[in-house]
């Protein structure tokens, strides 16, 4: 007798992240889940669904539910819309009876800081964009806690690292044109970041998601990103980049490293995952 697979509600499914967990039908299929697709505008192998002017179609929300829909850039409007986009996955998931809900944040919730960042760590995001994640971080709370109270879903935020080739770094670079790190006093290698490429990421969600439709109780918060962290000077070689140092900037971060000890708990990560070889190796493979 087989059991039939749990659905995963994979909301913002067009996104760069999105690609990187459509390479993942194995890790799916052994974690016996059911990825449906979510996008706004009817696009063939996805589900036609405006999240924020209609209902979800029945039963795409009774099992787990990831939200990466969000906004990266725009003013206070434009970014605003992290929060509404997060609470309607969230009432969605209330509504249909979901298992659990993961929603996508970001590691520009934190400031700077000398030691690695637990999820435990005081938020004092540095732009606009940490501090819309953070608001929708807060507003997710509020709702998990009145889910508690009544039974509902898990909620569990993921707070993502910096994603090799979806940055500003990898992402931004243009053949031909050289790069200009900004430099770090006395910090080999300019600044430092928590990483995590493209492909490590996908697997490291569907684990995540595998275990909560098994019903494995979930941190409420939960750093992303491969270790340890690395330096954008190493990146930029690792690519072959022609690069160089540039104009000392006082606005730049040294360092956002997150512990990952809660992460590496829970999935299974290969050991080079954080090298700069490895990240860019990932990288460029999305475009394969």
């Amino acid at each position: 007798m087989t059991t039939e697979a749990t659905p995963l509600l994979i909301v913002g499914g067009t996104g760069r992240i999105g690609r990187a967990l459509r390479r993942q039908d194995t890790a799916f299929e052994a974690a016996h889940l059911r990825p449906i697709w979510q996008s706004r505008a009817q696009t063939p192998g996805f589900m036609a669904w405006d999240i924020l002017a209609e209902q979800c179609p029945a039963g795409a929300a009774r099992g787990v539910v990831l939200c990466l829909a969000g906004v990266i850039r725009g003013g206070p409007t434009e970014l605003a819309r992290n929060e509404a986009l997060a609470l309607a996955a969230c009432s969605a998931a209330a509504e249909q009876g979901a298992r659990h809900v993961f929603l996508a944040s970001s590691a520009a919730i934190y400031g700077p800081s000398d030691s690695a960042l637990s999820e435990q760590a005081r938020p004092a995001p540095p732009g606009p964009y940490g501090a819309a994640k953070l608001m929708m971080e807060r507003a997710a709370a509020r709702v998990a806690r009145d889910w508690h109270r009544a039974d509902g879903p898990g909620l569990t935020i993921l707070r993502i690292g910096n994603i090799a080739g979806f940055d500003a770094l990898l992402g931004g670079m243009i053949p031909g044109t050289p790069v200009w790190l900004d430099p770090v006093e006395g910090q080999r290698g300019g600044p430092v970041r928590s990483y995590i490429g493209p492909l490590t990421l996908g697997a490291v969600l569907a684990q995540l998601m595998g275990l909560a439709a098994t019903g494995k109780r979930l941190p409420r918060v939960l750093n992303i990103a491969a270790a340890p962290a690395v330096s954008m000077a190493d990146l930029l070689v690792a690519a072959g980049a022609d690069w160089g140092y540039g104009q000392p900037d006082p606005a730049v971060v040294p360092r956002v490293e997150l512990d990952t000890g809660l992460l590496r708990r829970l999935v299974d990560m290969p050991a080079q995952a954080g090298q700069a070889a490895a990240l860019v190796a990932e990288w460029r493979s999305m475009a394969e």
